[in-house]
């Protein structure tokens, strides 16, 4: 199997950093994925190591002893030569609901004004779109959604909010995400999804894969606000679709 050239270097003395291409790319993303899946499943079945995908890199993570450099980055190379075909793992798109109300949608206006459309063509611009998970980071369960409409794109804000609510759905760059905690945040808000991304207290605290799709869809205010009570109380389950192989 022909795969992309890796690059390998150290990330402190407990991790290793390989990246590949830089640039977003879901054919990347996928051939790091299928890394991933064999480290896991062939190298690092005793669970000693914590594997991070993101993007065009994978971050190995040994929290156990120091990692010796030179030999892992043999080790490494030698089995990337070895991946071949393989089964992939399931991969869902999952449709969440967003409501682009004013209480919600503090930047909004100013995204209108600065990208010369109406609220309603970013709204329609924002929901149109199927969106890649590339990432989770930053905040436990942040998600990194690459696919951005070309015409939404704009920079983060020039001074970040102190306080950015959870459920914030926001853009910068060409990047979508939602908060899924109360944080800090420079990212343009446009909307609040009433969907909690991330829960300490399930065994799969974050439901969201990287790989896996989302799309968004509009609702009112008085939906959102249900749905918000339906998920605090455990009856609220997203929408998610198997995308086929």
């Amino acid at each position: 199997m022909n795969s992309p050239k890796i690059h390998i270097k150290p990330f402190g003395v407990h991790s290793v950093l390989i990246e590949w291409s830089n640039e977003v790319s879901e054919i990347i993303l996928e051939k790091i994925l299928h890394f991933e899946r064999f480290l896991s499943r062939e190298v690092f079945s005793n669970k000693e190591w914590e594997l991070v995908p993101a993007y065009n890199s994978l971050l190995l993570i040994n929290r156990t002893k120091q990692i010796d450099f030179e030999k892992i980055s043999n080790d490494i190379n030698n089995w990337y030569t070895q991946l071949k075909e393989s089964p992939k793992p399931d991969r869902y798109l999952w449709r969440l609901p967003v409501s682009y109300d004013a209480e919600y949608a503090l930047d909004l206006d100013e995204v209108a004004i600065t990208l010369h459309k109406t609220k309603e063509e970013i709204i329609a611009l924002h929901t149109g779109v199927t969106y890649t998970v590339y990432g989770i980071g930053f905040l436990p369960g942040f998600m990194y959604l690459g696919g951005i409409h070309k015409d939404l794109e704009l920079p983060r804000k020039a001074t970040p909010r102190p306080k950015v609510v959870k459920g914030a759905v926001g853009i910068a760059g060409k990047q979508a995400g939602i908060y899924p905690q109360e944080s800090p945040g420079g990212w343009n808000i446009i909307g609040n999804c009433s969907v909690p991304i991330f829960d300490a207290t399930k065994e799969n605290p974050c439901f969201v894969s990287v790989g896996d799709k989302i799309q968004f869809y509009q609702v009112s205010k008085a939906e959102h606000n249900l749905h918000k009570i339906e998920a605090e109380v455990g009856i609220y389950k997203p929408e998610k679709i198997k995308i086929d192989a």
